[in-house]
């Protein structure tokens, strides 16, 4: 309902409005059906925002991007925030028509959808977590829309690497990914507690990663990371099969025998490796930054020249690395000087492009005319 005061033009009201975006959608308010009731009186202007979710996380966000959007008009005395939850009923029309305009992350043809990287390693514990977590860090600090899977349903650890506990908004049969600087997230660690271990065997280990690929609202992103249980299990021939676009980062360590069961998952999808990522190559020391090889040496050159591909990087092992993950603040965005950090940060920028498969897919077809 609008009321018009002589001092305020509501059209420019609406215009106004028309550029506050959701921070989680990242569409406008007015577009996904949020921007409720717009009253103006004697200068002062109440807006209602319609929220996806009553406990929603972004209110002082939102409430901030309407206030200095309306504020700066002329005749605007003040403006005034409401909020009020949207009922089931339109949540899930809303999540049918994200459904409806948004392309799947597994199918599609030759052109468009995301870069897509399965961090992949053959052992647990040589930091496969961590690499993943600040290469898309790293890539959405440089502007680009980037998304994290976190597959590692069993070892699942990127809730903490980025911070953040809440379980994600539920649009219907939708789920919207949870954001993290900058960073779109999906981890059955924001279903279970955190202490409570996750026991999921075959059909039911694959129907959630079919869920997590499928009904989750990724939008339009540039590059999706895809954080792999370690090893060649079910949970990784699964995810390879619903994303036959996706390139291998395998993560090793330098020592030989590290390299040696990390060789076992290059076998396994020969021809989907892009490079080989070398961590805790050296440990820095934080007083005088002299670096030690205590895992040895070569590991990650050797693995990279046996598949053919490149060496990626050489992340070294320090301070500042690890209280990254016990804060929850990736270290390229929190010390960005770290030699960690600087490391990981050039990794992100020279990732190779993934190669789309071309079997199964239609191919466009033009006619040329005598």
């Amino acid at each position: 309902m609008l009321t018009r005061h002589a001092d305020v033009d509501v059209a420019r009201v609406h215009q106004a409005l028309d550029a506050v975006r959701d921070p989680e959608l990242g569409r406008p308010l007015c577009e996904l059906g949020m921007l409720g009731d717009v009253r103006v009186r004697r200068g002062r202007v109440r807006v209602e925002v319609r929220l996806t979710t009553a406990s929603c996380p972004h209110t002082d966000e939102l409430r901030s991007a309407v206030t200095t959007a309306v504020s700066g008009l002329d005749g605007v005395r003040g403006v005034e925030v409401s909020f009020a939850a949207m009922p089931a009923r339109e949540r899930a029309e809303l999540g049918e028509r994200l459904r409806a305009d948004t392309p799947s992350l597994g199918g599609g043809g030759l052109g468009g959808g995301p870069a897509i990287y399965a961090v992949a390693s053959g052992k647990g514990g040589v930091g496969k977590s961590t690499v993943t977590a600040n290469l898309a860090a790293a890539l959405a600090a440089s502007g680009q829309r980037v998304g994290v899977l976190d597959a590692d349903v069993w070892g699942y650890s990127i809730p903490r690497l980025f911070g953040v506990r809440r379980g994600p908004v539920v649009l219907g049969q939708r789920m919207l990914p949870v954001p993290a600087h900058g960073v779109a997230l999906m981890s059955v660690g924001f279903f279970v507690s955190e202490d409570d271990p996750v026991v999921w065997r075959g059909p039911m280990l694959h129907k959630a990663l079919s869920q997590f690929v499928t009904d989750t609202h990724w939008g339009t992103l540039d590059a999706l990371f895809v954080d792999l249980p370690p090893g060649t299990g079910d949970a990784t021939l699964s995810l390879l099969e619903l994303l036959p676009d996706a390139a291998l980062l395998v993560v090793t360590t330098p020592q030989l025998a590290a390299r040696a069961v990390a060789s076992r998952v290059v076998r396994m999808v020969s021809g989907q490796v892009a490079g080989v990522v070398e961590n805790m190559s050296a440990a820095v020391c934080g007083c005088c930054g002299e670096a030690n090889a205590v895992f040895g040496s070569g590991g990650g050159a050797l693995l990279a020249e046996e598949a053919g591909v490149p060496l990626l990087g050489q992340v070294p092992l320090d301070v500042e690395l690890r209280e990254a993950g016990d804060r929850g603040r990736p270290v390229v965005l929190g010390s960005p000087a770290a030699a960690s950090a600087r490391e990981l940060s050039r990794i992100a920028t020279g990732l190779p492009a993934p190669r789309r498969k071309l079997a199964g897919r239609p191919l466009p077809l033009s006619v040329v005319g005598r």
